[in-house]
């Protein structure tokens, strides 16, 4: 089965063809920390923002036990592909930092796993 994950910006519209789709704008906006606000979801200073807020651990470890629940069944229903959607407002912080981590996680499924920052500037 292939998965891939995809960080967008809700700003720029959800992308099309998502199987499952998970929203982060509950999440501290790294956008308004002036040492943080030119630096991506990708950049350890704003995964670890990102990540020092104990809300995100938890929807993050949510995230994890639910995608290891559903792919094993996605996977004994021969469904051949999933793609999963996280999106924030911009598409630069929040989300990409999630959808890294989610994607270090997942490595350890039998899947074609890839990942896309749809809106990273």
């Amino acid at each position: 089965m292939s998965v891939i994950l995809i960080s967008f910006g809700f700003k720029f519209g959800a992308p099309q063809n998502i199987d499952l789709l998970f929203d982060a704008r509950f999440l501290p906006n790294p956008n308004f920390i002036p040492e943080l606000k030119l630096l991506k979801g990708t950049d350890k200073k704003v995964s670890d923002y990102v990540f020092g807020n104990p809300t995100a651990k938890k929807f993050l470890n949510k995230m994890k036990d639910f995608m290891d629940f559903l792919i094993p069944l996605y996977i004994k229903e021969g469904r051949p592909y999933l793609t999963i959607g996280i999106g924030c407002t911009g598409g630069n912080h929040r989300s990409p930092a999630i959808a890294e981590n989610l994607y270090k996680h997942l490595k350890h499924h039998r899947i074609d796993l890839s990942i896309v920052h749809r809106d990273m500037g």
